[in-house]
């Protein structure tokens, strides 16, 4: 064997054996879950979708011991077509799907040893008195939440009162995903259809950003609760004047108040910001959300100029 040979080879070895072997809940048809598995896959790990859903204990405990993974991840679960309101009038699907289902998956993950990262929301919380609009006060992990107005978000709260008492558990909160696609499962391809819009800034993660972050923090086996999003907000006015800028200057939109826009809702939205300086301790290379969003549409931009957007 040659010296080149030899040293491929061995590169080779070293990558498979310091690769892990993750099992993705979601990854099957799940938009972040295959996400999650192209960039694992990307890193050099195995990742496998799952085939069993969350609700049936005993399909999930023969996957995982025939899989044998080194970490699950679970980012399955609803959040309604077209948005959440669809929740209202599906409950007992939300239920199973966004609060039973990931306690089994716990349950069962903590009895066979294994390491879980769970996937849940950051909208859990609205402005108030200690956390006011606009002062650049975040709700740490360590804040109780404090919205409950959507059925969506009272499962998302229950779930993590609960799924943290699990000591092998990683709670991540991701809050409204940006992608530089326009797939309407991310937050541009979902408001851009919307022709009246709320102007107030939140909290928001770029999925290019913080994708690799759920890969860094579970190689790293932490624990507990972590703020999924990028530093600082930014408003739905501020995003959809550079979709109009980099886009469609033709786009048009009418800005309206938080009242008036819940009354063509079924259920009122969480609005808040959330505080990214845990994130940063393990991933510093996160930037600021402002910075980061002008990058996601340089890159659409270049999409629609290659056909592919």
């Amino acid at each position: 064997m040659t010296k080149k040979l030899l040293l491929l080879f061995t590169l080779g070895v070293c990558s498979y054996i310091h690769g892990e072997r993750f099992l993705v809940f979601g990854g099957k048809t799940g938009w972040v879950g295959q996400l999650l598995i192209a960039e694992l896959t990307k890193q050099g790990h195995e990742a496998i979708a799952a085939q069993s859903r969350l609700e049936e204990r005993h399909d999930i405990t023969q996957e995982i011991k025939q899989i044998k993974p080194d970490v699950i991840i679970n980012a399955a679960g609803i959040t309604g077509r077209p948005n959440v309101d669809w929740c209202e009038t599906h409950k007992d699907e939300t239920m199973r799907a966004n609060l039973w289902g990931p306690l089994n998956l716990a349950s069962v993950a903590d009895a066979l040893g294994i390491y879980l990262v769970n996937i849940s929301t950051g909208c859990i919380y609205k402005y108030d008195d200690a956390h006011p609009l606009g002062s650049g006060i975040g709700f740490t992990e360590e804040d109780v939440p404090n919205f409950t107005g959507s059925f969506y978000s009272k499962c998302k709260v229950a779930l993590e009162e609960f799924i943290v008492s699990y000591p092998n558990v990683l709670h991540l909160r991701l809050r409204m995903p940006i992608s530089d696609t326009l797939t309407e499962r991310a937050f541009i391809g979902k408001v851009r259809k919307y022709k009246q819009l709320v102007n107030i800034p939140n909290s928001m993660a770029v999925i290019d950003d913080v994708i690799p972050a759920v890969i860094t923090l579970a190689r790293d086996r932490s624990t507990g609760i972590y703020n999924l999003v990028n530093p600082g907000t930014i408003s739905h006015d501020e995003i959809m004047s550079l979709y109009r800028k980099y886009i469609d200057p033709a786009h048009t939109y009418s800005i309206v108040s938080e009242e008036e826009i819940n009354k063509a809702l079924k259920a009122p939205r969480s609005n808040c910001e959330l505080d990214a300086r845990k994130l940063l301790t393990k991933c510093p290379e996160i930037p600021h959300i402002k910075e980061s969003i002008v990058k996601v549409f340089q890159r659409m931009r270049a999409r629609k100029l290659a056909g592919t957007l």
